[in-house]
């Protein structure tokens, strides 16, 4: 399981990951964002590729308002280019540096029905989010068509938000 292999990526990077109790009702199984802190739910957590969305949504947020993320996303400010298409690009990114297969992050169980479809999108080179990763300083623009750069999408130069 690939659990622990994210968990220690994502604290290695530093991003600051806890096991605890997660309500019944979050918005993702056994997982959910509090006060900039990814925390989750061993036995409750359906599909481990959540953590690499949610730590995502930490990762692409600017340094000074990570500490006032928690679970309901959608009720804070969203900042350039640190929305849910560069979350979704970040995660990407992450599971492929892991080495795990991309259903690990684009499961079954998420991503309104579009999971195949996301798959099949990144597969064929196009990464949807990967912009705003280059704008905020998180990725490298290939300089030429072909062209990928240290630090070019899916590596990534920097795995937090400067």
């Amino acid at each position: 399981m690939p659990t622990d292999r994210i968990v220690a990526f994502l604290r290695e990077i530093g991003i600051d990951v806890a096991e605890g109790i997660v309500p019944e009702d979050s918005f993702l199984p056994g997982v959910r964002i509090e006060r900039g802190t990814l925390v989750f739910d061993r036995d409750r957590l359906a599909w481990p590729g959540d953590l690499l969305h949610e730590a995502g949504h930490i990762a692409v947020t600017p340094p000074s308002a990570r500490a006032s993320l928690s679970d309901a996303l959608e009720a804070h400010e969203e900042h350039a280019d640190g929305g849910e298409a560069e979350a979704t690009a970040w995660a990407y990114a992450a599971c492929m540096k892991l080495g795990l297969p991309a259903e690990v992050l684009f499961h079954r169980g998420g991503y309104h029905g579009r999971s195949e479809a996301l798959i099949t999108t990144f597969a064929l080179g196009v990464y949807p989010g990967s912009a705003g990763l280059v704008r905020c300083g998180m990725a490298a623009m290939a300089s030429a068509p072909g062209a990928v750069p240290a630090g070019g999408y899916p590596d990534l130069l920097a795995w937090l938000r400067p």
